[in-house]
């Protein structure tokens, strides 16, 4: 029988030449702060709005106490062309009995919004889920009003699989439908891993 090699307990750090993505510790709120006070529309479209220190404490602490419980992982994202940290991402809805989980609640902040860093940051996740977790299915999610974000995934290679309707409350109290897109281990290992390796280096 398989038995996926997941393990929550130990840090993983994943990088290439544009990006590094480490573990995210509570401390890391310092470097969030200004971009929550700044830029607060990055998170228009998000289930969880940060909107000032306090509110980004708790994300952060909430996302951090998940890993500790086994049920998510979440990543800091440092840009090495700038030298800063600029955003968040992470693997939850991790099922290791199905070989299975979502990669989501992801930002970046403006600057680095279109400049390729996603590409690199989703080329190593993806990369590590498949090759190092024995991950046979990524699921990625969004509200089906942003368009940004659903390109996004299209251009990485992921496959639209439908719509959820009314699928769950947002921030403001209003309800939303999300697009759900998917990539398989065998599609990764297929073509689409090299297709996105090509986009890092157009």
């Amino acid at each position: 029988m398989f038995t996926p090699v997941i393990s929550l307990d130990k840090d993983v750090v994943l990088e290439d030449e544009r990006v590094r993505l480490r573990p995210l510790e509570e401390s890391d709120i310092q470097y969030f702060i200004p971009y929550v006070l700044n830029e607060p529309d990055i998170w228009q479209y998000s289930l969880v709005r940060p909107s000032d220190e306090e509110s980004m404490t708790a994300y952060v602490h909430n996302a951090v106490t998940a890993r500790k419980e086994g049920r998510e992982y979440p990543f800091i994202v440092f840009d090495k062309q700038t030298g800063t940290y600029v955003g968040s991402t992470r693997f939850y809805d991790i099922q290791p009995q199905h070989r299975s989980l979502q990669l989501g609640y992801t930002w970046y902040a403006k600057a680095q919004q279109g400049t390729g860093l996603n590409k690199h940051c989703k080329y190593l996740l993806l990369s590590f889920a498949f090759e190092q977790w024995g991950i046979e299915r990524v699921e990625l999610r969004a509200d089906t009003r942003n368009a940004r974000s659903i390109a996004a995934m299209k251009r990485i290679g992921c496959t639209v699989e439908g719509t959820l309707r009314s699928h769950c409350l947002t921030a403001d109290g209003s309800r939303r439908d999300s697009i759900v897109l998917s990539i398989l281990k065998e599609e990764w290992q297929n073509g689409k891993k090299e297709q996105l390796q090509q986009q890092l280096h157009p």
